[in-house]
């Protein structure tokens, strides 16, 4: 099978390419296209690709282009990787928001939305492209705000499923610590994409969270971040991006004192490039680890095969709603288990969802609704209004604020915009 990476030029895919390798007999593969607009980076990643792939004796060629309509025909299956404006943008979505009082994070808040603004237009117009010269191919979203990204897709009709790699962290740190194979876990994992909650830990079908919480909650919550003793009262396992809800106002303290993750990834990014650069380097080097996205092959490895070869598995995805939370839409989308067949992914059913979690479900999912429309129509007062739903922000004084900054900034990239 061809399986085509839009936005092949990202120094996260060499992670793509060692999975492919490890996980050959899980997804054969005959091609895998590289395309990306960036001609020096799509050079190096798909030097330093094709040297790994030949050092692990996969059959498999590696292809690069800048022409998507060539790079996506005859896929079975196209991973979306983007970032429009690359770290310069992201620094902007991570710093701007501070002025206002407001968390800086580029999925998260009036980052999120400054992004979603940037991306879902040019998702939309490859989606397209895929539609017409891959017209079997499923659309594997990594792209970030990957709910708002996959609803959009979704929403015109597309074959699309959401992917991140919270839910595969969470399971592979929780066998690490109870010292078991990772397959041996499942999780009850629900909510929307950055805003999920583990609410049991199943090991060989035995919940085993409480233990977990009890023997290993001080590492848990280092990890997260997160004071012990909530998660302790909880009795659940947040993901990282909860602390962005539950202790806001010093991660804004914070951030205003220390660099943006954007310059951390950007210098990350100028020593992987120059090692891609290296003929000696047909490995993934170890520094990949700081840019982040750990396992997100494996995740696409299991996505992939699971859409192509009908495997009626369980996964974590970003899907269509239904009457799984009953408290949305039904065409809103969350991140849950799903059994993944050659027909897409149905959600498995899942416990009634706790107040204090459907509260805050439902209030970002309003605003995912809206961060779509503004998007996808453009024009400040859409945006204005998707700022004032968002929980972080909410007040009619910071969400104009906002709206003009980040229209300001991100000007180059909204076609509507005034000049």
């Amino acid at each position: 099978m061809k399986l085509a990476v839009v936005g092949g030029g990202s120094t996260y895919t060499p992670e793509l390419i060692d999975g492919f390798a490890r996980l050959r007999d899980e997804l054969p593969l005959s091609e895998i296209a590289l395309i990306d607009p960036d001609t020096e980076r799509l050079a190096l990643v798909g030097g330093v690709s094709a040297r790994m792939l030949a050092r692990a004796g996969h059959p498999a060629r590696i292809t690069t282009t800048t022409d998507l309509r060539k790079g996506v025909a005859g896929a079975g299956a196209v991973l979306l990787q983007l970032r429009i404006g690359g770290q310069a943008a992201r620094h902007v979505d991570e710093t701007l928001p501070l002025a206002c009082g407001c968390v800086g994070q580029e999925t998260t808040g009036a980052g999120g939305l400054a992004k979603a603004l940037r991306t879902v237009p040019v998702v939309m117009d490859i989606a397209e492209t895929i539609a017409a010269h891959a017209p079997g191919a499923w659309i594997v979203d990594f792209t970030n705000p990957v709910g708002i990204v996959t609803r959009t897709l979704l929403d015109a009709g597309h074959r699309a499923i959401g992917l991140c790699n919270v839910a595969i962290g969470f399971q592979r740190r929780f066998a690490a610590n109870l010292g078991v194979e990772p397959g041996r876990i499942s999780l009850g994992h629900v909510g929307l994409n950055h805003l999920t909650w583990e609410r049991s830990v199943h090991l060989d079908g035995e919940d085993v969270l409480p233990e977990l919480i009890a023997k290993h909650g001080e590492r848990i919550a280092a990890d997260l971040r997160l004071p012990v003793d909530l998660i302790r009262r909880l009795g659940v396992v947040p993901s990282y991006y909860l602390r962005y809800f539950y202790d806001h106002d010093a991660v804004v303290e914070e951030q205003r004192t220390k660099p943006s993750r954007a310059e951390d990834v950007k210098a990350v990014e100028d020593e992987l490039l120059a090692l891609y650069a290296d003929p000696a380097t047909d490995t993934k080097p170890k520094v990949l680890e700081k840019r982040g996205g750990a396992f997100y092959s494996e995740a696409a490895v299991a996505l992939v095969a699971s859409l192509t070869g009908d495997r009626g598995d369980v996964q974590v995805v970003n899907v269509r709603n239904g009457d799984t939370l009953p408290f949305l839409p039904r065409d809103a989308v969350i991140e849950v288990p799903a059994k993944i067949t050659a027909a897409g992914a149905v959600p498995e059913p899942v416990a009634p969802v706790e107040p204090l979690y459907a509260g805050l479900i439902a209030h970002v999912a309003a605003y995912e609704e809206l961060a779509v429309d503004a998007a996808l129509r453009g024009g400040a007062d859409r945006v204005a209004t998707a700022l004032l739903a968002h929980p972080l922000i909410g007040q009619t004084s910071v969400s104009d604020d906002l709206t003009d900054r980040l229209i300001a900034a991100n000007r180059a990239y909204l076609p509507w915009a005034p000049a």
